[in-house]
């Protein structure tokens, strides 16, 4: 690997110490010297990335960025909405397995920092292994929030938000990690030609990253 001449903001005794014991996507990194993938691993942030509704986003109060970003997770970026049942819950939608995962809405400021526990228990409850999630839990230590830009997710959610509020008269209960668990079996037409599902997208996503 090519050494870097320029480091822009970063010093080389910053990106020295940076290197030596760094943290890539939830990976402890070893590197025994500078090298230009080292580089541009340091000008990434860790970070995820929220496409609220418009009525998500008027009650989180919180800015939206300027200029979107891309999640650095595995599962990438997730979309987020409000429903409006007898108490309030929060939906998020992952956008490229559509997992749904729900998690009470109050109170709202923090909603999306609850999200990442309520995340592994979901993922757990699927069976994703410890290592998996625990990526996903580092790389979720920051978050930016966004408008939605894709219908079809939107439409899933949306789709999820109806199927939902049959679930208490189907069980007897309002369970929303186990509803989050019900959900994931629908399929979802965005699937149809890869595994159907949320809940097998999410299995085979998974076995791709294994341990």
């Amino acid at each position: 690997m090519d050494r870097v001449d320029t480091l822009d903001a970063m010093t080389w005794r910053d990106v020295t110490a940076w290197t030596e014991s760094t943290v890539v996507t939830g990976l402890m990194v070893p590197c025994s010297r500078v090298c230009s993938p080292c580089i541009r691993h340091a000008r990434l942030p860790i970070v995820f990335v929220v496409h609220g509704t418009r009525k998500f986003l008027d009650r989180v109060r919180e800015p939206t960025a300027a200029r979107v970003e891309q999640s650095t997770t595995v599962l990438g970026d997730w979309y987020a909405t409000v429903l409006f049942w007898k108490s309030r819950v929060a939906l998020f939608v992952n956008e490229s397995t559509l997992l749904p995962v729900l998690m009470p809405f109050a109170p709202a400021a923090s909603v999306i920092d609850r999200f990442p526990a309520t995340v592994a228990t979901v993922l757990g409850a699927h069976g994703v292994s410890r290592t998996f999630m625990e990526r996903e839990l580092v790389g979720m230590s920051e978050h930016r929030l966004a408008k939605t830009t894709n219908r079809s997710v939107v439409g899933i959610m949306n789709e999820f938000a109806h199927l939902g509020l049959a679930y208490p008269l189907l069980n007897g209960i309002q369970d929303l990690v186990a509803l989050s668990l019900w959900l994931a079996e629908t399929p979802c037409g965005p699937l149809y030609n890869r595994h159907g599902s949320p809940d097998r997208e999410l299995a085979a996503l998974a076995s791709q990253h294994p341990d």
